[in-house]
């Protein structure tokens, strides 16, 4: 089969979707058996068509995923979102813009350049996408009551810079000026999400704010593998539209060059979609209340437990020195 006659092939399975998630939850068992590519595939074309037409379906595809690949339940509440909606048609353009950014060499993907051409892709789905994006989000345990408190207010790094030894706040101020990070990942005002239609302003908004924060609180290191895990847990806190984009575009990468790398990825994924829906809401916390106080101690009184990677969260940069 060509490279033209494979893509038409996933094209139309990810336009076609499946009838329901027990689909999901048989490729997850399949996978975790053996990594075969057809499967990957068949998987990543649910994800591209999760993130990019109908997401909707993105909490009970991962949870089915993830309980089929894991061996058991997520163990949280179903998201209620409207699972009869249909999906929207996905553009050539898309797929033109998917392609593209596909071929493109490793070298030349790094985090900033990564992020700004995966969110261009959102520029070519439907514009119908805004509206169901943020109706799904809402669905999502903590979203409305985090939205009702309005346009998020930045952090101060000199605030953080006055916080206690071994405090939470003192703990942030090191990971953003010993690493040479922003404050916020991206410019809030540059990007225009004050003039997104709500709830997308404010979530979008909070989570450059906060993702920094998340990778803190949570047990994510701000490596490689774990920028993927960490996708997989903003995910399943409030069905972050960039996350699951970005994860599709991952497995889909994997399943078509390296299907042998889903046995690193899958679980890492998985593992850290299950760690965000176990994990209580963390959207709305109110962070500068709670600077002062030892991380430990942050993390008991909000419910999080730290994320267990199934692999060592450098393992790509240990891999890349060995090369």
């Amino acid at each position: 089969m060509s490279d033209d006659q494979e893509r038409a092939g996933f094209q139309a399975l990810a336009q076609a979707g499946a009838d329901d998630d027990d689909v999901a939850l048989t490729l997850g068992a399949r996978l975790k058996a053996k990594h075969q590519a057809a499967d990957l595939k068949a998987l990543a074309a649910l994800w591209i068509q999760g993130a990019v037409a109908a997401p909707e379906r993105l909490p009970g595809l991962y949870d089915a995923v993830a309980e089929g690949y894991l061996g058991e339940p997520v163990g949280a509440k179903a998201v209620p979102t409207d699972t009869t909606a249909r999906p929207e048609p996905i553009s050539d353009a898309f797929w033109r813009g998917l392609w593209e950014l596909l071929e493109e060499p490793r070298s030349g993907l790094e985090a900033v350049n990564l992020t700004t051409k995966t969110a261009a892709l959102a520029g070519l789905i439907s514009p119908r996408m805004q509206a169901r994006v943020g109706k799904a989000a809402l669905a999502y345990a903590g979203v409305p009551t985090a939205v009702a408190q309005g346009w998020p207010k930045p952090f101060a790094l000199e605030a953080l810079g006055r916080c206690p030894a071994g405090s939470l706040g003192a703990e942030f101020h090191a990971l953003i000026v010993d690493n040479g990070f922003d404050l916020e990942v991206l410019d809030r005002q540059a990007l225009g999400l004050d003039k997104l239609p709500p709830p997308l302003d404010y979530l979008n908004a909070r989570i450059l704010q906060c993702h920094d924060l998340w990778h803190l609180v949570g047990g994510y290191r701000t490596t490689a593998l774990h920028e993927v895990a960490i996708s997989g847990f903003q995910l399943a806190q409030f069905g972050h539209h960039y996350s699951s984009m970005f994860l599709g575009m991952v497995l889909t990468r994997l399943a078509f060059e390296r299907p042998e790398g889903g046995a690193i990825m899958l679980p890492t994924i998985l593992s850290a979609w299950t760690h965000g829906r176990r994990t209580p809401p963390l959207l709305g916390v109110d962070w500068p209340g709670l600077w002062d106080k030892p991380l430990a101690e942050v993390r008991a009184e909000l419910g999080v437990t730290p994320y267990v990677s199934p692999f060592p969260a450098d393992l790509f940069e240990q891999l890349s020195v060995a090369a």
